[in-house]
């Protein structure tokens, strides 16, 4: 039974027409899924859905999305990272592509989003404060390093020194606000279409009224960014605003201002 994928030309391109046809003839497509995003079931015999490609150094593996919530796309990973994803993915085809020994695989890391109000010349901000749960190396690249920065840097954050002024706007990227609740941080996609999840919560995240109405007010959310082990979970606005100034004295933090989208 034919099934209801988008298979982009960037994926078609690296499992070759035969298999993309196979796909979308429903030979190798699974009928239900979960989706590789939200992680709430999906069914592809029902409603569109995606399918993206993780790649790694060696090994390549073929995941399946909500089209509302991941367009179809090729996803360059560390090869750990996607062995990681292997053990936590459910229902997924892997495919080999090499010889890669079956190493202990270590989990992916996590981007832990923190929202709270930031003072800054005088007035509230809504801020979204970024940190992962383990270092991210650059795509492609082995090693014991952290690129997280230099990565975001490279798509337009700036590195804070203090929390003396609002970054500046990041064109492209926005926070996705829907009914109340924090639903993504988009980032522009590659092709120049649509623009894609950098970050998407599993479920969507309350925010206290006052955080909404400052984000209304302004139309933008401020995000900042630090490595691991830089912020941590902290559960008051104060001690939060304490671990982002100390992370920019120590040059641990970029930041932008981000358009919003929603209410």
């Amino acid at each position: 039974m034919p099934r209801m994928l988008d298979v982009s030309d960037a994926v078609r391109a690296e499992i070759g027409d035969e298999e993309a046809d196979r796909l979308l003839a429903g030979e190798n497509a699974p009928g239900s899924y979960d989706c590789t995003s939200c992680r709430t079931p999906g069914d592809s015999a029902q409603e569109r859905t995606s399918t993206v490609l993780f790649v790694g150094d060696e090994t390549a593996v073929l995941a399946f999305a909500h089209a509302s919530c991941l367009p179809s796309q090729v996803v360059q990973v560390t090869e750990e990272q996607l062995q990681g994803a292997v053990r936590s993915i459910g229902g997924i085809a892997g495919e080999e592509t090499g010889g890669a020994p079956q190493q202990p695989a270590t989990e992916p890391a996590v981007l832990g989003v923190t929202s709270g109000l930031v003072l800054i010349e005088g007035e509230l901000h809504p801020a979204l404060v970024v940190e992962p749960t383990s270092p991210i190396v650059r795509p492609g690249t082995t090693g014991a390093g952290d690129d997280f920065l230099p990565l975001l840097i490279e798509q337009g954050f700036m590195p804070v020194t203090e929390l003396a002024s609002v970054p500046p706007v990041l064109h492209g990227w926005s926070v996705l606000l829907a009914a109340g609740q924090l639903h993504a941080v988009l980032q522009p996609s590659a092709g120049g279409g649509q623009p894609v999840a950098w970050w998407q919560a599993h479920q969507p995240l309350q925010v206290t009224d006052s955080w909404r109405a400052a984000a209304n007010k302004h139309q933008q959310v401020l995000m900042f960014a630090a490595p691991v082990g830089s912020i941590g979970r902290q559960p008051r606005e104060d001690l939060l605003r304490e671990s982002l100034d100390k992370a920019a004295a120590g040059g641990k933090l970029v930041a932008a201002a981000l358009p919003l989208a929603g209410t």
